[in-house]
Formats: structure tokens, sequence, C-alpha cells
């Protein structure tokens, strides 16, 4: 219970696109805030993905919006990032993160509040131009 595993990373060109695959043996009747975060070779990390398992609201960082898109399947439980039109500012590590939701929390890629229990390996995205 509570293992994240992720695949699908690898290195592409600019303008490719990839698909990244989270296995989660999380309950699917609870309410997962479900984020992706991704940090670069010497940076910080940065969430850029994140939704909901109860209703599926998706919400993304301004770097990623209308390229990646986040999605949440409940058989087999797992959570998927499209990224489309990839950038050599997209190298970076991606991590699949979930915690569970409480009354108030906000789910979001920007809320660094929030703090995630359950965290995957992380999986290489490499984007060169």
């Amino acid at each position: 219970q509570g293992q994240l595993v992720e695949s699908g990373g690898g290195s592409v060109q600019a303008g490719a696109s990839l698909r990244l695959s989270c296995a989660a043996s999380l309950s699917i009747y609870l309410n997962y805030c479900m984020t992706w975060f991704r940090q670069p070779p010497g940076g910080e990390r940065e969430g850029v993905a994140s939704i909901t398992t109860y209703d599926e609201a998706t919400s993304y960082s301004d770097s990623v919006k209308g390229r990646f898109t986040i999605s949440h399947h409940n058989a087999p439980n797992t959570l998927v990032l499209e990224m489309n039109d990839l950038k050599p500012e997209d190298t970076a590590m991606y991590y699949c993160a979930a915690e569970l939701l409480g009354v108030g929390d906000i789910c979001s890629p920007d809320n660094k509040v929030l703090q995630y229990k359950y965290w995957g390996q992380g999986t290489q995205v490499t984007v060169s131009a």
C-alpha cells in the first residue's frame, strides 16, 4: 500500500511527445491529490500538474499549461502525464506523488503547503534541441 512506480521517460528531440505513467497502490475509494513534480539537474523541484482522484479536477503550472495533460485511471490505479511539444527546458527527473486530501486542502502544483506522503522513484526525461 502506498507504492508509486513511474515509467515512460526517455530521450527525445524538441517538439516530440512522451507519456509518463505512475502505477499507484492506493485505495481508489479515497480522495487523493496526485501531482507530477520535476527536478532539473542542479535545479529545484517544481510541481507541474495535479489532479484530484475523486472528481478528476486538474490544474497546471504556467510552464506546461496547454502542452501537458494529466489524467487518472482507476483500473488499474494509474496516473498519466501526456507531454506534447517538449522543450529542452522540460529536461528533468519527473516524480509522481500522492497525498490524501483533507477538508480545505488545495490540490495544485503550486501549493507548497501540502505535504505529500507517497513518492515514486522518478523517471528521467531528456529533451535535446
